[in-house]
């Protein structure tokens, strides 16, 4: 592992972004964008406020770059690529195009015309060299995966997927690299591959999938949904490659359908766990397969879940009536209690007249 301790300097110019940047998306990576794609797509990540700090008081030369020489599309040598400090290149490079004495009218004009433009912002960037892009993987998976700087959660799988695959790296040397727990890593590896195997076989926008990626993470917690797909929560390396074995592709189409589809039955991921337990009953789970729109409540009802919120509620009743009947001696001149108490002795009679009768 070759990372040097010097700070070297360098301009806007000599530095190019990273078209690998997990932040890009699995489908923009494989694109192989050039410098100005890249730049056009990082626009959108709220790069103001960085633009305002450097205005307001320069690089900081504690927030060096960390670079490394690499080929990237569109040219021809290798290049000095960022590979992490990506969000703060692309706000000196927004800036510095828009400094130009032919440049559009922009924002990052704009804010050029309410600041000094800070001496040497363009020319004197400092970076840290490194030999290659895996010296630096550990600080990565600890900054972005463990640490404050989150990735999303689709960036943070794939960061590990080639952890795995790319270094031949196992849960536990990804745990000690990232700061992570070899549970969590596993699981982050079996959804990336979930993912994978949806984008092969189910027709879904992927994007959709990879943006509520926190769902498809957190539904291999629940039983019911891992029993359905028969998953495997403690696969080897080897066997989260296919989670979901062919047969049961199928399933995962189902799952990939109901979870991420147009109209998708499950709206609320804290539901998750009652969507497992729904599959786990036949009669949920031939419903949510047959029915070309299922809804999540009728799911519910069919599956014998409905029955549970009424339970609830009932149990709620008996609690306040077990309040009441401390309380009730303090209050035996009241009118409005008596007939608040006449209510509900209607109520339950009638409720229990229905239970006699089934």
């Amino acid at each position: 592992m070759t990372v040097e301790t010097t700070i070297e300097r360098a301009s806007v110019d000599e530095l190019l972004l990273d078209p690998k940047n997990p932040r890009l998306g699995r489908v923009n990576i494989r694109k192989g964008l050039h410098q100005d794609q890249v730049l056009k797509l990082m626009e959108t990540w709220n790069l103001e406020e960085l633009a305002i700090s450097f205005l307001r008081s320069g690089y900081w030369v504690q927030e060096a770059l960390l670079v490394t020489e690499e080929t990237v599309p569109g040219m021809p040598a290798p290049g000095q690529v960022v590979i992490e400090g990506n969000r703060r290149l692309a706000a000196l490079k927004l800036l510095h195009a828009a400094s130009q004495p032919d440049a559009p009218e922009s924002k990052w004009k704009r804010l050029l015309s309410l600041h000094a433009l800070p001496l040497e912002l363009f020319t004197q960037i400092p970076y840290i060299r490194a030999a290659a892009r895996a010296d630096i993987e550990s600080f990565l998976g600890f900054r972005h995966v463990t640490g404050i700087l989150h990735w999303a959660p689709a960036e943070k799988a794939e960061f590990i997927a080639k952890l795995i695959e790319d270094r031949g790296l196992s849960y536990e040397e990804v745990m000690q690299q990232i700061g992570s727990k070899t549970p969590v890593v596993r699981q982050h590896y079996i959804a990336f591959n979930l993912l994978r195997q949806m984008e092969e076989s189910a027709n879904i926008d992927v994007k959709r999938v990879e943006d509520k990626f926190s769902i498809l993470f957190m539904s291999l917690r629940s039983a019911g949904i891992r029993n359905y797909l028969e998953v495997d929560p403690t696969a080897d390396v080897d066997r989260a490659r296919h989670p979901v074995k062919k047969s049961n592709v199928p399933k995962l189409v189902n799952v990939a359908r109901w979870l991420f589809g147009d109209a998708p039955v499950l709206k609320d991921s804290r539901d998750l766990d009652e969507f497992g337990r729904v599959l786990d009953s036949v009669e949920g789970r031939e419903y949510l397969e047959s029915a070309e729109r299922p809804t999540w409540e009728t799911a519910r009802q069919i599956a014998g879940l409905g029955v549970e919120d009424l339970i609830e509620l009932v149990n709620k009743a008996g609690h306040n009536v077990d309040v009441t009947l401390v309380k009730a001696n303090q209050f035996l001149s009241s009118e409005g209690l008596a007939a608040a108490v006449e209510r509900l002795s209607r109520r339950v009679s009638l409720l229990h007249d229905k239970f006699k009768k089934s």
